[in-house]
């Protein structure tokens, strides 16, 4: 579809961070301006400690920038307080990390229907989570826990609790990257799968090439400047 016809998910303008520390200021981002639209998928690639976990948190509304202007789903996250901004994400954002970030003391049903129900949407959360859960292929494993699973599996829990409430935009910190080839590459046809169905637009920082290669768009930070990959 022409990207005239696609709304905006996410506009960046001259975007900058940095910290004051007992040496000076730290310039993490620097200038930072691009935009995304709906269902399109975002690969931010760059070394290690280049800002792309500060870019992220950023776009997602966790932390607020030092300058510049950025919105998310058409809304002004930098003029918005802490409390909007997760108001905001509730059912409408979801994450992936490199981690899973799975509660050891649920089990998989209980880890996806908690979101649906932190996301504002408790009717039925346990049906919903089973729906989710039986679509990344894990419908005989709803009541194991974190540590009884694989960790391909565990991330199919944690993209299932993600995609759960059907979000607009989903932010992944490295899904793929502590898997080995042939399950990264199973969770990242799953991505993609679960993307075209809901239209969620994907910003994702990976060092994964085969991730990397399903993205429409590429960009690469380093020393806290972003430019086209």
């Amino acid at each position: 579809m022409n990207d005239n016809f696609r709304r905006k998910v996410i506009q960046a303008t001259g975007l900058c961070k940095h910290i004051e520390g007992p040496e000076g200021r730290l310039d993490i981002l620097d200038d930072i301006s691009f935009e995304a639209r709906v269902s399109d998928a975002v690969a931010i690639l760059g070394p290690s400690g280049a800002g792309k976990s500060t870019l992220l948190g950023l776009l997602a509304g966790l932390d607020i920038p030092s300058s510049g202007e950025l919105s998310l789903l058409g809304e002004d996250l930098v003029t918005m307080s802490e409390d909007e901004r997760a108001g905001l994400r509730a059912g409408r954002v979801g994450f992936v990390f490199q981690s899973f970030q799975l509660l050891a003391g649920l089990n998989a049903m209980e880890n996806v229907a908690i979101a649906l129900e932190l996301g504002g949407e408790p009717k039925d959360s346990r049906v919903r989570a089973k729906d989710s859960l039986e679509r990344v292929g894990l419908g005989r494993r709803l009541k194991h826990f974190p540590h009884q699973l694989s960790g391909g599996e565990q991330q199919r829990v944690a993209i299932a609790r993600a995609f759960a409430t059907q979000p607009e935009v989903l932010f992944a910190d490295e899904p793929t990257g502590n898997l080995d080839q042939h399950t990264g590459n199973s969770v990242i046809e799953l991505l993609f799968a679960m993307r075209d169905e809901y239209d969620t637009t994907l910003i994702l920082v990976t060092h994964d090439d085969a991730l990397t290669g399903y993205c429409n768009l590429r960009y690469r930070l380093e020393s806290g400047r972003m430019q086209s990959a």
